[in-house]
């Protein structure tokens, strides 16, 4: 099932990406991507330009739809994380206010221990800011919708002329 498009702030997407610059730093990760569960890219954090973080956002959402359906097949909720290891690199994928996805990648110069650790604390700065997003959304008033004020007429002329 698709989630729907979050909306996002100026504000709020400069504390994401100070929390991510404060994970990269703090876990000596190489990069950090902050996905929606839609595979959308919300903000990234490191050496990323020899990435297609494009499609690298993409197959991090498959997977995690992925899992979540084998989590239904054996009568779990869902999997909240996941740990793959690379000769070079290994990838960490964490689960946030159960629809972001955060994601580490890093190197032989961490380990997946101290990664986990310092993503427990950014976790909970970062459902912190989901959690006050979707607070902040729901007290904005709704977007008109461009398609209302058009009528049936309005269609046909616009193909008659």
């Amino acid at each position: 099932m698709m989630n729907p498009q979050m909306v996002m702030y100026e504000e709020e997407l400069a504390q994401i990406q100070a929390i991510t610059d404060k994970l990269l730093r703090d876990s000596r990760s190489q990069t950090i991507l902050v996905v929606d569960k839609n595979g959308q890219m919300i903000v990234t954090s490191g050496g990323s330009t020899d990435l297609d973080t494009t499609s690298l956002s993409s197959l991090v959402a498959g997977n995690v739809a992925a899992t979540g359906g084998i989590a239904q097949v054996i009568r779990e909720d869902e999997f909240t994380g996941q740990f793959h290891e690379g000769k070079d690199i290994s990838v960490h994928m964490t689960l946030v206010a159960r629809r972001i996805i955060l994601v580490v990648l890093f190197g032989k110069e961490t380990t997946h221990g101290l990664v986990r650790l310092r993503v427990r604390k950014a976790m909970g700065d970062l459902t912190a800011v989901f959690e006050a997003l979707e607070r902040k959304a729901a007290t904005q008033s709704p977007q008109q919708n461009v398609f209302a004020e058009i009528t049936d007429d309005d269609i046909d002329n616009l193909f008659n002329d």
